[in-house]
């Protein structure tokens, strides 16, 4: 086991509630395997203590940084002081360090982490058409990726109006000439097609995307562990499929190297992890 001691760095990973976190089953071990005297420690804080509590963490003498999951990531994003330009698009963190001045920088990882995975089966981004349901922070980080590898066109839904319009706009900022369309979650003629919410997983839920509309040839990928209703139409459909584990293990290796440490590759991080 990873031995912890005085001069161990921490990472905090923030968020509440805790029960669900799998990461310090995923990072200790490659910390232990790697020889890093650093360590990933839960730390639960509910909403409303949560922007006190996230400054004092990072007045601990051995913070390293910080891991930020739901329900945090919308807040951290306006508590940093320098953000990257998925962090800027998304509105949302999930990752934190301090700078050589001591200012906060965070970077958000899953967009990265879902066109990895995609990418490395595989798929083909540029030129293609993608519907992104889902404009929270997952889903805008999803799309702000897809627009940063040439999609052609891009297609924005959520249930929840006007937030698919503001992730537009947003995007606009940073890829002028992107063709966006907002409004619509039909998925007829999508070659990529992403659910980026909690939709679905329910029984008796209403599914944000109608299978019937998604070609056979499609790319259906999914942001949560677990085969979904959706994703198990889009399967038997005969699309290519990417749950959300596979986008988890892909985001690890650049939050590594946000952190300065010993990088590896998702397959090990998946061979060593005690999840």
């Amino acid at each position: 086991m990873l031995d912890i001691s005085g001069s161990t760095r921490l990472i905090a990973h923030l968020g509440w509630p805790t029960e669900p976190f799998k990461a310090p089953l995923i990072y200790n071990p490659w910390f232990e395997k790697a020889g890093v005297d650093a360590v990933v420690v839960p730390m639960g804080s509910k909403p409303e203590d949560y922007p006190d509590f996230f400054k004092y963490v990072f007045r601990l003498s051995n913070i390293l940084g910080a891991l930020v999951t739901m329900p945090h990531k919308r807040t951290t994003a306006s508590l940093i002081d320098r953000k990257s330009r998925a962090v800027d698009i998304a509105g949302a963190c999930n990752a934190v360090r301090l700078g050589t001045d001591g200012k906060l920088e965070g970077d958000l990882f899953d967009g990265y982490g879902f066109i990895s995975a995609m990418m490395r089966a595989g798929e083909v981004i540029q030129d293609r058409s993608a519907l992104v349901a889902g404009a929270g922070g997952v889903g805008s980080a999803i799309a702000g990726a897809l627009a940063e590898h040439g999609v052609g066109k891009l297609c924005l839904y959520d249930v929840i109006p006007g937030l698919a319009d503001q992730l537009k706009d947003r995007l606009r900022q940073h890829f002028p000439h992107l063709e966006i369309e907002t409004g619509s979650n039909d998925p007829r003629g999508c070659d990529i097609i992403v659910n980026a919410t909690p939709l679905g997983l329910a029984p008796g839920d209403p599914l944000p995307i109608d299978p019937a509309g998604i070609a056979a040839n499609a790319f259906f990928g999914e942001v949560v562990m677990a085969e979904t209703p959706l994703l198990a139409a889009a399967k038997a459909k005969g699309c290519r499929i990417q749950t959300g584990l596979a986008m988890n293990y892909e985001q690890i290796p650049a939050y590594l190297k946000f952190f300065g440490l010993p990088m590896t590759d998702p397959a090990t991080l998946q061979q060593l992890a005690r999840v």
